[in-house]
């Protein structure tokens, strides 16, 4: 948990270091703010508003878009890994025996698999190219405020936007490291290549399907079920190890932010 938030501490740093220093210590608090912010919001989305209270006022609005441009970079790393897995349970033919027996099952599959790539390119072009977006809203009639505070993107370079990417990368190993080991914790016996993948297509749908952090569990269960059913029949496992990550990533973490979010109010108060 520790190096998860930490990593994820370590690219808010970077992202605001141009608006706002912040020490590793200030950018873990704001992000576990974040975390307490996030849990009863649907995708997580309140996790901005979270973080930027330990941001200066003036400040506050500029970093939103720095934040978004973080989540950015940790999607196409699950969207990149996604793709790769969805390829790997297609070629041991697991989503047709697992899927409905309907006959479009397997042009659905076809379908999700393009889909799902297309998306990943257009994310990456945009995650390459933000400064071509600020470019075109600058041209744009009756410009305002709101393209002020997106220039703020505009200053990052190539080499600073693959560091991103990489820091991503490693927080997705340590999310996909995380199951492998719960697996073995509770006994659920998979190969950890196939765990690797089935794990990648997880955290895919959790992306996709819309949801609030509270009630992600069930849809967590039920998705892992589903991907894990045709190499494990310890389904008390599989639950086991969902909850596990679930407590570990989000209610602890949510819980220890909710703290440090009581601490500013009380600051700002005095």
């Amino acid at each position: 948990m520790l190096l998860n938030w930490g990593i994820e501490a370590r690219k808010w740093q970077l992202l605001v270091k141009q608006v706002q220093a912040l020490s590793i210590f200030q950018a873990f608090g704001s992000v576990l703010s974040g975390v307490a912010f996030a849990i009863t919001t649907p995708n997580r989305i309140g996790e901005y508003g979270g973080r930027v209270l330990h941001i200066k006022m003036g400040n506050r609005i500029r970093v939103i878009s720095l934040a978004m441009l973080g989540s950015i970079s940790q999607l196409i790393i699950t969207l990149v890994t996604g793709f790769t897995g969805l390829l790997y349970l297609k070629n041991l033919n697991i989503l047709s025996t697992t899927a409905s027996t309907h006959p479009l099952s397997g042009l659905w599959i076809n379908i999700i698999v393009y889909g799902v790539l297309l998306v990943t390119v257009a994310i990456v072009l945009f995650y390459f190219r933000l400064s071509w977006m600020i470019r075109w809203l600058e041209k744009l009639p009756g410009k305002n405020k709101v393209i002020e505070y997106l220039k703020v993107l505009d200053g990052f370079k190539t080499s600073a936007l693959i560091r991103l990417l990489s820091l991503s990368l490693f927080r997705y190993i340590v999310f996909v490291t995380q199951y492998l080991l719960l697996f073995d914790v509770f006994g659920v016996n998979i190969y950890w290549l196939q765990g690797f993948w089935i794990v990648s297509v997880l955290f895919l749908l959790l992306a996709i399907i819309p949801t609030f952090a509270l009630a992600e569990l069930g849809i967590r269960g039920k998705v892992s079920i589903f991907l894990l059913q045709n190499f494990s029949s310890n389904y008390a496992g599989i639950i086991s190890c969902t909850l596990g990550i679930w407590v570990v990533n989000l209610v602890v973490p949510a819980l220890i932010g909710s703290l440090l979010i009581l601490g500013v109010k009380i600051f700002s108060n005095r």
